[in-house]
C-alpha cells in the first residue's frame, strides 16, 4: 500500500483492512509527511491481537522506499498523482503483478435549471474548499444552466466570502493552509495565468502570507478558457471555475472533456433526470445533490477512476477481490469428457447420449 498524506487514515488504513480480510500480509508505505497516523493505527491493531509481522509500516521518500516496494510485492495499491501512478503501473506490469491506482482528477459539478441553488452553492463550497481543496475528489469545474447562472454565481460567491481562513487547531477556521510550497506555487500560477489571459476573479485570488507562509484564499473564477492551465490541469487547491451551459447535453459534453474521470456531482430536484446525467458522465463515482462525500462514504460500493484517474476500485466487493487470485478446481463426475484412449468414438457417442438422457430424466441437466 502506497498512500498519500491528505487522508492518512481513510486512504491508508482503509485499504489495509480489506487486504488483511482477504488473507494477505501487508506492507504500508506511509507518506513522509504523515507517518504517525499509520504507525498509531498499526499499534492499535497490534494491541487488538494482529500479529506484528502481518502488517508492517515503512516510510521514506517515494522514489526510494516506494520504488523498492513495487519491485518486491505481489500486488500494489497506490493512491497519488497520475504522473507517479503511471510509473507504478509500468513497474508492476513489468513484473506481471496486479495494481490498483486511484489518481488525480479535474472533477466537474453540474447545476441543472431546477436545482436548489442555495443548497447547490453551499455544496459546491464544501466540495471545492474542504481540506483547502487538497483532495482527489474535490470539485474544480462547475457547469451551470444559463437560466440560473447569475443567481447561482452570486450565491456561490456569497457562501465563499463567508468562509473563515486561518490557522487553528479547533473549528474556528473553515479553511486552512496548503501543505507545501510546490502546491502553493501551482495554485498561484493557475490563477495568475488565468487572470492574465482574461479570466475574472469573483472572490479570493490572493496568497495570504499574513496568515502563514502557505495560505491562499478560496477562489472562484469566471471566464476560464481552454488555453488556460486551470481549465484542464488539476490544481489541487482552493480554486473552482464557473461555466454557463445551455442545457443538460452541453453540461455533460463539457464535463466529459479532458482525460480525467474520478468523481462528479449533479444537483437537481428531478432525481430521475439527475441519474440520466450521472449515467452519461465519465466518472468512477457520481454524487447527486452532494458534492463528493456520498459516494466516498458508501463503502459497500466501489470507488475509483476512469482514464487518467486510475484503475481498479477500493471499497465494495471489488475492493476485497482485487487482493485475491481466482483459482478454478474442477472435479470430473458421472461421465468422461472425451472418448477413452484406444476406444471407438462411436461407442463413446452412444454411451454419452444414453447418459445425458438419463441425467435429463432425473433432473441433473
Amino acid at each position: 500500500m502506497i498512500s498519500p498524506w491528505n487522508y492518512p487514515l481513510y486512504l491508508g488504513v482503509g485499504d489495509v483492512i480489506p487486504a488483511l480480510l482477504a488473507g494477505n500480509a501487508v506492507v504500508s508505505k506511509a507518506d513522509a509527511q504523515t507517518p504517525l497516523t499509520m504507525l498509531w493505527t498499526r499499534d492499535l491493531m497490534s494491541r487488538a491481537g494482529l500479529p506484528d509481522y502481518v502488517w508492517q509500516v515503512v516510510t521514506g521518500r517515494g522514489t526510494v522506499t516506494g520504488t523498492a516496494l513495487v519491485e518486491a510485492v505481489d500486488y500494489v495499491a497506490f493512491t497519488g498523482s497520475t504522473r507517479t501512478g503511471r510509473d507504478v503501473a509500468r513497474r508492476a506490469s513489468g513484473r506481471l503483478v496486479g495494481a490498483s491506482l486511484e489518481l488525480g482528477g479535474k472533477n466537474p459539478l453540474v447545476v441543472r435549471a431546477d436545482a436548489d441553488l442555495t443548497a447547490a452553492a453551499r455544496g459546491t463550497v464544501t466540495a471545492a474548499f474542504a481540506n483547502t481543496g487538497q483532495m482527489c475528489i474535490h470539485i474544480e469545474r462547475v457547469y451551470v444552466h444559463d437560466s440560473v447562472y447569475p443567481a447561482f454565481r452570486d450565491a456561490l460567491v456569497e457562501a465563499t466570502r463567508e468562509l473563515t481562513l486561518g490557522p487553528a487547531w479547533d473549528y474556528s477556521a473553515d479553511v486552512g493552509s496548503l501543505t507545501s510550497a510546490d502546491q502553493l506555487d501551482t495554485v498561484v500560477r493557475h490563477v495568475d495565468q488565468a487572470v492574465e489571459q482574461g479570466a475574472t476573479v469573483l472572490v479570493g485570488g490572493r496568497a495570504r502570507p499574513d496568515l502563514g507562509p502557505l495560505f491562499y484564499e478560496p477562489t472562484v473564477l469566471e471566464g476560464v478558457t481552454p488555453a488556460m492551465e486551470v481549465h484542464g490541469e488539476e490544481t489541487f487547491g482552493p480554486v473552482v471555475s464557473l461555466y454557463p451551459v445551455r442545457d443538460d447535453a452541453e453540461a455533460v459534453s463539457r464535463a466529459n472533456e479532458g482525460t480525467y474521470g474520478l468523481s462528479a456531482s449533479v444537483w437537481s430536484k428531478d432525481v430521475d433526470a439527475a441519474e440520466e446525467i450521472a449515467a452519461a458522465l465519465r466518472a468512477g463515482a457520481v454524487n447527486i445533490n452532494d458534492g463528493a462525500a456520498a459516494a466516498a462514504g458508501s463503502i459497500e460500493a466501489g470507488m475509483g477512476g476512469m482514464g487518467d484517474s486510475g484503475l481498479g476500485r477500493r471499497h465494495g466487493a471489488e475492493g476485497i477481490r482485487k487482493y485475491t487470485n481466482a483459482q478454478t478446481v474442477a472435479r470430473q463426475r458421472l461421465m468422461p469428457l472425451g472418448p477413452p484412449a484406444g476406444k471407438p468414438v462411436e461407442g463413446f457417442v452412444h454411451s454419452t447420449n444414453k447418459q445425458l438422457g438419463l441425467m435429463r430424466r432425473i433432473g441433473l441437466r
